[in-house]
């Protein structure tokens, strides 16, 4: 495995935008995961000209005896979880962009030295693209020898995210704030939370090269669930969310990102 902060570089050298599409918390394998709506995602992934993914974790349940899930409500074994998130992303390896883990996946890793995901990204031959905490994306459009503002770059960080907090607020300032550990990124995207959101906070920049001081805009995106409200969320009273699907549409020609959801 290649260390966190070894930088991931793809390059665009058409110019055309691109549009990248954050995935989490699939749990396949959960009783409740919306496995259809999934595989028809991914088919819509593959038909979609420059539409790219960024794997942030939990895309299968995972569960373990000493885990929270309970092992035997899933619909699959975890062995068998695995095989099938190869097998549904095999069609669209072309547009993964980055991929790390989240916690349920890293119960494999603290019970028995097993991590899923880089099996998965290995069996799709793209484990470069894997890290195992922390992932900071390099994605370059056109000649990086031209002008910067036609010829954009822009810098991602992904990291699955951590901890509970039953209200979105909680979640907006604790990934906000992470945000502001990185200099220089154009946008943070998480999950964890199950709680679909897009923020945009600024940075003061100061740059003592030409004396400017100026206001750095970013962004901050962390991605919906494919969970049907049920099971644990239920039983733990948790709120349920919605499943809007975040875009980040990053431009081709001059450096502007577009994000909906």
């Amino acid at each position: 495995m290649l260390p966190d902060f070894e930088l991931i570089i793809r390059e665009f050298p058409d110019r055309e935008d691109i549009t990248i599409v954050p995935i989490a918390d699939v749990h396949l394998g959960a009783k409740e995961c919306m496995e259809q709506e999934f595989i028809s995602f991914i088919d819509t992934v593959k038909n979609t000209p420059n539409m790219y993914l960024v794997l942030a974790g939990d895309l299968i349940n995972n569960a373990t005896r000493s885990s929270v899930s309970n092992v035997f409500e899933d619909r699959y074994r975890p062995s068998e979880q695995k095989k099938m998130m190869a097998k549904i992303l095999e069609p669209v390896t072309d547009r993964i962009i980055c991929g790390i883990p989240g916690n349920h996946e890293a119960r494999s890793g603290k019970d028995a030295d097993d991590f899923p995901l880089y099996d998965i990204m290995c069996k799709l031959d793209i484990e470069d693209r894997y890290r195992e905490n922390i992932a900071v994306v390099k994605i370059r459009m056109g000649d990086n020898r031209k002008n910067g503002h036609t010829n954009p770059t822009y810098l991602l960080a992904v990291v699955h995210g951590s901890g509970g907090g039953i209200y979105t607020g909680g979640a907006v300032n604790k990934n906000e704030r992470f945000a502001y550990v990185f200099d220089g990124i154009d946008a943070l995207i998480c999950a964890h939370t199950h709680k679909p959101f897009i923020t945009a906070p600024s940075k003061i920049k100061v740059n003592p090269l030409n004396n400017v001081v100026s206001i750095v805009p970013f962004k901050v995106i962390t991605a919906t669930s494919w969970l049907n409200y049920g099971g644990y969320a239920a039983r733990k009273m948790l709120i349920p969310a919605s499943h809007d699907l975040q875009t980040m549409t990053l431009r081709g020609k001059t450096k502007e990102i577009i994000v909906t959801m």
